[in-house]
């Protein structure tokens, strides 16, 4: 058994040795468990996406390669990524995979929860992770399977280079098909598409009207940790609660032919929300729990007790009297002051770029969900007024939004890649947007409400573990944190040095 099969890293530094050690010295802290409410009701896009999916079966996969998992997740692990290790830490102890339902094959098709979601990268996927599978496994990982891991279930898989041309957005980005019905109530239709994988085009896999049908497509799968600090679950914030959506998941990706049991459902809810994850080293600045610092999971599970949806945010949804405030990260301030040789002047770095998305003006205009919501063109705020959760980063509060990621044509901002991807023409036509035309990659929210109103509103996802899950944004567009510290530059016209952009790097890729 290798170290990396439990998640511990091979490599020898002090610094992760520092890390297991303060594990070992809050073996006895526990934070609470998230209290998530189960779901009520059947989300109303569910039915049409499972039916889809389940239809999909007509395509068989030629593969049913097993899924690799290790025997146990330790209470306190560590694991290897490009710029240092990131580590999971687990408060109430270890879990056996053997006998836990995240890790059981309750489907058709091999898959598990821990297809999407493992240690090494942060709990999420990797592009990088996910083509070290496919080349390994020869493309008979279960995460390779023509419901949503190819371009479209209809795909050639016959040969291992058909293999390679069908799960190439998922091995280059890291991306995992999405097809949702489009709403019966929806103000738009989709006039026009430009689809490289004819899989919107085609009506036994796609649209069979400009009003109906099925619209795909591609997102990164969000990672299943740090759940308790959640506003909103998935990037259309379309399930109302982890338990619908670990039974959606179920049925969909997993293309199990009954839903899990209520006792299997919780079992998943438990696990995922009992599960911290956070950058623990980095290659040049060592332990990032050292000299004053809070870095990683551990100090990361003792921030939970103080969340609470609306914890800061600036616009007036936080239920206590407390003014919001844009110094969102605290973890390296301690950092600023110090001196001395190279691993020095990275954590210098990194607090300064802390100090960065702390404190540098920006004036939010064009983003839909904000600036038109409450009329005003441009808004005086910081990196926090969007993601405003403490030391954490995502939005407190449901607040999806559209910086512009989704956009297509001539509004494609010119950072970030969105070769490979379909492109949809959607015309409003009615509603208080009637007339008006969008040319995006991803309707995001509107495939849920059917509103223009919510044509490319997503949410704003946790920061913790950047740097283990590449690509970035929900579309996997920016393929590095350079790629999206330059798109936040170039879209609010922020105009940061060079220094600040390195030193800003440098601090996303330490949380």
């Amino acid at each position: 058994m290798s170290l990396r099969s439990i998640g511990a890293t091979t490599r020898d530094t002090s610094g992760v040795l520092k890390v297991f050690a303060l594990g070992a010295a809050l073996a006895c802290l526990c934070c609470g468990t998230p209290q998530l409410a189960a779901a009520q009701d059947v989300p109303a896009f569910a039915p049409g996406m499972i039916n889809h999916m389940q239809k999909m079966e007509q395509f068989k996969d030629v593969d049913h390669g097993q899924q690799p998992t290790p025997p146990v997740i330790p209470r306190l692990s560590v694991d290897p990524d490009p710029t240092g290790a990131v580590s999971t830490f687990q408060p109430n102890g270890a879990t056996f995979t053997f006998n836990n339902a995240f890790f059981q094959n309750l489907g058709t098709n091999g898959r598990t929860c821990f297809s999407c979601h493992q240690p090494q990268d942060g709990w999420g996927v990797s592009a990088a992770d996910v083509a070290t599978r496919f080349a390994t496994s020869g493309g008979t990982d279960p995460i390779f399977r023509l419901v949503d891991g190819a371009t479209c279930p209809s795909d050639d898989v016959s040969t291992f280079a058909a293999k390679q041309k069908a799960y190439k957005l998922l091995t280059d980005r890291g991306l995992i098909r999405i097809g949702l019905p489009v709403p019966a109530n929806a103000q738009f239709a989709v006039t026009a598409v430009d689809d490289p994988y004819n899989c919107n085009t085609n009506p036994v896999t796609g649209l069979t009207s400009t009003t109906t049908g099925i619209v795909s497509t591609y997102r990164r799968p969000l990672p299943s940790t740090n759940l308790g600090f959640l506003s909103a679950i998935m990037w259309d914030g379309r399930e109302p609660s982890l338990s619908s959506q670990a039974t959606d998941a179920t049925l969909g990706h997993a293309q199990a032919s009954t839903p899990p049991t209520a006792a299997q459902v919780a079992q998943i809810v438990a696990f995922e929300s009992g599960i911290f994850a956070a950058q623990a080293f980095d290659d040049k600045a060592g332990n990032l729990a050292d000299d004053g610092s809070t870095g990683g999971p551990i100090a990361l599970s003792l921030q939970l007790p103080y969340f609470y949806i609306g914890v800061n945010d600036p616009l007036g949804n936080n239920t206590h009297p407390v003014p919001f405030t844009s110094q969102i990260f605290d973890l390296y301030r301690p950092w600023l002051g110090l001196h001395g040789p190279a691993d020095v002047a990275q954590r210098q770095s990194i607090a300064r770029g802390e100090e960065v998305f702390n404190n540098t003006n920006i004036s939010i205009t064009g983003v839909s969900g904000l600036n038109d919501v409450l009329g005003v063109a441009s808004i005086p705020g910081f990196c926090g007024t969007c993601h405003d959760t403490p030391n954490v980063g995502n939005h407190s509060f449901k607040a999806p939004l559209d910086i512009g990621i989704p956009d297509a044509g001539k509004k494609k901002p010119p950072v970030l890649d969105i070769s490979g991807l379909p492109v949809f023409t959607l015309t409003c036509m009615q509603g208080p947007l009637a007339g008006q035309v969008y040319k995006v990659t991803d309707a995001g929210k509107a495939m849920i409400t059917g509103h223009c109103s919510d044509i490319g509103l997503f949410k704003g996802p946790i920061l913790r573990g950047l740097a283990s899950r590449a690509p970035y944004f929900h579309n996997g567009s920016a393929a590095t944190l350079q790629d999206v510290v330059n798109f936040y530059d170039q879209r609010f016209a922020i105009h940061f040095t060079d220094r600040q952009k390195t030193d800003l790097v440098n601090f996303l890729n330490a949380l």
